[in-house]
């Protein structure tokens, strides 16, 4: 497993210890975690930080150079909100764990030049899997979409 998506899975385990949903994220400028968070949308009380979110957040501040060069790695497949926050910054290359349990914007991405790999990662998508079948209302909240 590449260290990288190993440590967007140990933030997604975090996120899920703490009570939240086990999304999580880091972005990677030369070889290095410039940023790391998970979904701490129940955590903290926020409408919006969904594990991407969380990672730019505590990458901070950066040049557009820095995020232009850098890689972001998720385990679910990227919402609209993280999406946008991807091609705001300029992210040319998105890793993502999983899109079995929830498809996000990757055409989207596609569309805009974004290299998307998706690795269908067993854990990530056990994590999810897991996680949407005991809390589905939580689930529908995070993605927005009112239950049946």
């Amino acid at each position: 497993m590449d260290a990288f998506m190993q440590a967007a899975i140990d933030e997604a385990r975090r996120g899920l210890a703490e009570g939240g949903i086990p999304i999580g994220s880091v972005i990677v400028h030369d070889g290095r975690i410039i940023g790391s968070g998970h979904n701490r949308r129940v955590q903290n009380g926020s409408a919006i930080l969904h594990g991407e979110m969380d990672a730019f957040e505590n990458a901070g501040r950066q040049p557009a150079s820095v995020y232009h060069q850098a890689v972001l790695y998720t385990t679910l497949s990227p919402c609209a909100m993280c999406s946008g926050a991807i091609l705001l910054y300029g992210i040319r290359r998105v890793v993502v764990g999983e899109n079995k349990t929830f498809m996000g914007e990757e055409e989207l991405l596609r569309s805009r030049g974004v290299t998307v790999e998706v690795l269908q990662d067993e854990t990530c998508i056990g994590l999810m899997r897991d996680f949407i079948a005991a809390h589905p209302a939580l689930w529908n909240e995070d993605i927005g979409v009112e239950p049946a």
